[in-house]
């Protein structure tokens, strides 16, 4: 089984619990006003690799990985099912703790994925269908999907949301999240994430336009006060 991934991580350390091997996957579905890496979009952009292959390259550093694992990210992991399901079993095969850092918008077979991921780390893009739409592109069909299939399988859930000025960045957002939460039986932990410019300077390489162009940085102290919230 091969799949295309974009890079790889060796030492993450934000991607999960502990030092974690990070796999960037090709592929996504979403075109989020605030991606920071458009040149995972298309599945043929990075390079072509065969499972046995990727896992080779995680055990060279798997002493390193006793409180930790590895995490596979993108893009868009779910984009590439097969190839996914393939990979993680060899992980579980070699004791490694398996993470998805996911949008949950994939391509189905997220049972027979989830058999073999240890924690979810999911994105919450909005909580909303008009919001949703307006932010990554898509409904939220197959967003619901994945989540429905994460909660029957009571899977480890941490939960992502990046806080954008002007978009999401009040007080009352936060409190409708909050009440979002509630409704998720096995959330363990629950991040705010600030909007950043990291990406910006690849719309430029790759002649893409910038959706968010001219939107500052988000504010470090605020996302503290919002996080009060929760």
């Amino acid at each position: 089984m091969q799949g295309y991934i974009s890079s790889c991580e060796p030492m993450g350390l934000v991607d999960g619990p502990g030092l974690r091997y990070v796999v960037f996957m090709q592929g996504c579905k979403l075109r989020c006003l605030y991606c920071h890496n458009p040149e995972t979009w298309k599945m043929q952009g990075g390079q072509k690799i065969s499972a046995t292959e990727l896992l080779n390259k995680i055990l060279r550093y798997k002493n390193y990985y006793s409180n930790g694992g590895v995490t596979f990210s993108g893009g868009e992991p779910l984009m590439q099912k097969e190839f996914l399901v393939d990979i993680l079993k060899k992980c579980k095969e070699n004791n490694l703790h398996t993470a998805l850092d996911t949008a949950g918008v994939g391509t189905g077979n997220y049972e027979e994925i989830l058999n073999y991921t240890d924690l979810v780390i999911l994105d919450i893009k909005a909580i909303d269908e008009k919001e949703y739409q307006k932010i990554t592109g898509l409904n939220m069909q197959e967003f619901n999907k994945f989540l429905h299939a994460v909660i029957k399988m009571q899977k480890k859930l941490w939960l992502r949301c990046v806080i954008v000025p002007g978009i999401n960045d009040t007080k009352e957002f936060i409190l409708q999240l909050k009440k979002y939460i509630k409704n998720i039986p096995n959330v363990e932990k629950v991040e705010l994430l600030p909007y950043h410019l990291y990406g910006v300077d690849k719309y430029k390489e790759l002649k893409i336009n910038y959706p968010l162009d001219g939107v500052k940085p988000m504010d470090l102290d605020k996302i503290k006060e919002l996080e009060k919230y929760l």
